[in-house]
């Protein structure tokens, strides 16, 4: 596994468990509701990555991205239509989010050396 996706996922994992065990009744909700947000429904997960993908490059959070990045690659998405995806993305965020772009196509890489 590439380092870059390990340590995003070691780190992600070790601190979700530190937040969580602070038993924070809106947290857990939060954390809830998201997991369920992207479950199959009238929207295949599919596109609900890569809604989630376009919204947080938009808003520019990196974290959610390589999450997003990560969740896509797992529902076999491909790189064109990632790429497309994050076209999107950057005609709607303008050109501050390009370098949100640059990390992103970073990771994919990073996915896609991992196998």
């Amino acid at each position: 596994m590439s380092d870059l996706v390990k340590e995003f996922n070691d780190y992600r994992a070790k601190m979700n468990d530190k937040i969580l065990a602070d038993n924070n009744k809106i947290v857990k909700r939060i954390f809830n509701l998201d997991t369920n947000a992207f479950q199959e429904g009238a929207l295949d997960k599919k596109t609900k990555e890569l809604l989630g993908l376009v919204a947080s490059t938009v808003l520019r959070c990196d974290d959610c991205v390589k999450y997003h990045l990560e969740s896509s690659y797992k529902e076999g998405l491909s790189k064109a239509e990632v790429s497309e995806a994050l076209g999107i993305a950057t005609l709607i965020g303008g050109t501050i989010v390009i370098p949100h772009l640059r990390r992103a196509h970073e990771y994919w890489e990073a996915l896609e050396q991992q196998g």
